[in-house]
């Protein structure tokens, strides 16, 4: 359940909220105290701000000089971050064979190039110690799955770059982790839901034999982001009904 108080006085920046994981994790942090700045390309993003009583900043995290200008933003608006939630990215990638560099650059460019850009140029706002950073990794950066090529690896060095911060910054009091979530119900996996050969691949395997709600990864995401992990650095969490550890579809009637 919610503490109203446990981010009382902090300042939290969420990329990617104006819906799914990003604006679950918004709402959560403020719920508990947190003040949130909003980020996101989609009008959208206001509806979440306004919700959550924070403020909301329209950017395109892929683009040029994106990382400075929500720095400015967020001294603007805060003086310091205390709480880094680099959620923004986008679905739908495509086998190798099917993708072209238009593709593989905006795969790259969007889910990870982004977080290091922005984590980089936020770095000195960023609380010491206690500054938590948390990415949004994905299962399908921890195991192969085909047909998803540019995504996965984009999302595979998210994970890997969640390690390495870590080791970098522990000493300085701030931690890093990642969520890697599973199938979870949002605008992006829609269609895939709705796709019998995914279904069969991914969820129906899954131990819990549902998909998640974005709801449910914000829990952990605020977990990450509170003093209650304060002796977890470079872990990538899976939130995925148990699909990493035990993948077994249901038995035929």
């Amino acid at each position: 359940m919610p503490d109203a108080a446990r981010f009382a006085g902090r300042a939290a920046i969420v990329t990617g909220a104006a819906r799914g994981i990003g604006a679950a994790t918004a709402r959560r942090l403020a719920a508990e105290g947190a003040r949130v700045l909003c980020v996101d390309s989609d009008p959208a993003v206001v509806e979440t701000a306004t919700a959550c009583g924070g403020e909301a900043l329209a950017l395109d995290v892929a683009a040029p000089g994106a990382g400075q200008r929500l720095a400015d933003a967020a001294r603007a608006a805060f003086g310091r971050v205390d709480i880094l939630v680099n959620n923004a990215g986008i679905g739908g990638s495509k086998p190798l064979a099917e993708s072209d560099d238009a593709l593989i650059d905006r795969f790259i460019d969007t889910n990870l190039k982004a977080v290091l850009r922005i984590t980089r140029d936020l770095l000195p706002l960023l609380a010491r110690p206690g500054g938590r950073i948390v990415n949004v990794a994905s299962v399908f950066g921890e195991v192969g799955h085909p047909g998803t090529t540019a995504y996965a690896v984009a999302k595979a060095g998210v994970a890997q770059f969640t390690r390495q911060l870590a080791g970098e910054l522990a000493p300085e009091g701030i931690l890093v982790n990642a969520v890697a979530p599973g199938v979870i119900e949002t605008r992006m996996t829609e269609g895939h839901r709705q796709n019998p050969y995914y279904l069969r691949a991914v969820l129906a395997p899954t131990p819990l034999r549902r998909a998640g709600a974005p709801e449910e990864v914000a829990s952990v995401i605020a977990f990450l982001a509170s003093d209650d992990a304060s002796y977890v650095a470079g872990a990538v969490i899976a939130v995925d009904g148990g699909w990493l550890a035990a993948r077994h579809p249901p038995r035929e009637a």
